[in-house]
């Protein structure tokens, strides 16, 4: 069911007179079919398009925020959404650059597709005449037999074209290679656009940039297959400082179910964002309007230091994936483990969520405060941490640490953990058994 409080913080720039426009502005097009038809066919009558998720792991990750978000923008400029989820995909996976999927069980993917339906309606609307309507492909091609997907969809492709895909070729190339497994997942994503097409008047897809081969391999069955022209719109991969994509292959995922990444630690993810990045993930990832995207632009290059484009950035996602209340409560956490806040007013499961993003330890409730310096890696030593809390800049739970013997005892929290700071910014946790 979509989340209201979520659908409620959203809204398309009213500057722009097509959502295309918008999208083109806010930098979510890096590649995509003819421009001009797509321009006409957005600021037209409502379309239909979709978007596919595979359920490859048990939630949707920052790279497919992207998609649900630029989804949003389309529904609210009145076109109807499909949000495809991979029952039969899922079970496939399409092609790594460097390596062959490990095979889940069709019990796991189908215990996972319901986790992600329910994330992709959170950010869709379920409501009016362009409510957004779920699917499974699993629906249309559990059913079909391989005579009938070899003559029936098979016979439209041809195997150069598909070898000179990116995923395929990169693999081909690779000590991996391919399965024929891999290699047919895209017939099968183009088998999607085509059944959706048929069933829904379907006539857009949008992906990442790096699906590009998958997407166009839909809209050329449906071209080869119904004499009509369908459309992809791919968007631009969202990558770290050094050029890596975020997402689970990489090992370094964002996760949007909260027991995977907290709120606490997403809210601290966009906070870290480099002046660099912060106005091109202000466009793709909120509904801030080009104004005050564009004011937030000047503070960073006038006043780069009070990072006021990182707070909202960080307030404005975080509010979007887990709501205002979570958010609030991520705001007073980051306050409070570096002094500005009471760290006893927090709830336990936000606090203890901080501290386990931070160097952590576990001890006995009479710790010396030097060794769990040493322990977290505050300090390198037991000398280290002698000399640093003699020279006052030692803190348990925001209070001063005044000699080298003191120990924890009393200075716990009623939850069972400690914060322990070292000078203004470096943090530990202490869990306490």
């Amino acid at each position: 069911m979509s989340d209201p409080a979520i659908l409620a913080l959203q809204a398309n720039d009213p500057s722009f007179d097509n959502v295309w426009e918008e999208i083109i502005w806010r930098g979510l097009v890096h590649v995509s079919t003819d421009e001009s038809e797509l321009r006409e066919l957005l600021g037209g009558e409502p379309i239909t398009y979709y978007c596919g998720f595979d359920p490859t792991a048990a939630s949707l990750h920052l790279g497919n925020l992207v998609q649900l978000l630029l989804m949003r923008r389309l529904q609210l400029a009145g076109h109807r959404p499909l949000g495809l989820v991979g029952g039969s995909t899922g079970l496939i996976g399409d092609p790594r650059p460097q390596a062959e999927r490990t095979l889940q069980t069709k019990d796991v993917v189908a215990e996972w597709v319901g986790y992600i339906q329910g994330q992709v309606s959170r950010f869709l609307s379920a409501e009016g005449d362009n409510a957004v309507t779920l699917v499974n492909n699993l629906d249309w091609t559990e059913k079909m037999g391989v005579i009938d997907f070899l003559r029936d969809v098979g016979k439209y492709y041809r195997v150069g074209t598909m070898l000179k895909k990116d995923a395929v070729s990169a693999r081909l190339n690779s000590d991996a290679g391919i399965s024929y497994t891999e290699f047919s997942y895209q017939v099968l994503q183009g088998m999607d656009f085509l059944e959706l097409y048929r069933s829904y008047g379907c006539v857009l897809q949008t992906g990442g940039s790096d699906q590009w081969g998958n997407l166009t391999s839909g809209t050329d069955l449906i071209h080869r297959a119904e004499g009509v022209s369908v459309h992809a719109i791919g968007t631009p991969l969202i990558t770290n400082t050094d050029g890596t994509k975020f997402g689970k292959s990489e090992g370094n995922a964002v996760w949007l179910d909260p027991t995977l990444t907290s709120p606490y630690a997403l809210y601290q993810f966009w906070l870290n964002t480099d002046d660099s990045d912060v106005v091109a993930r202000l466009k793709v990832f909120t509904f801030l309007t080009r104004a005050e995207i564009e004011r937030l632009a000047e503070a960073v290059a006038t006043e780069p230091f009070r990072r006021e484009a990182q707070r909202t950035l960080a307030i404005e996602v975080t509010s979007l994936v887990h709501g205002q209340r979570a958010t609030a409560a991520a705001v007073l956490a980051a306050q409070a483990l570096f002094g500005q806040g009471n760290l006893a007013d927090l709830d336990q499961e936000t606090l203890e969520a901080a501290l386990r993003e931070l160097p952590n330890t576990t001890t006995a409730p009479h710790a010396p405060v030097a060794q769990l310096l040493v322990d977290t890696g505050l300090t390198a030593s037991l000398s280290e941490a002698r000399r640093a809390i003699s020279q006052g800049g030692v803190y348990l739970n925001n209070v001063k640490v005044l000699t080298d013997t003191e120990t924890i005892e009393g200075a716990v929290l009623p939850s069972g953990v400690a914060v322990l700071r070292r000078g203004k910014k470096t943090l530990a946790g202490v869990f306490v058994e």
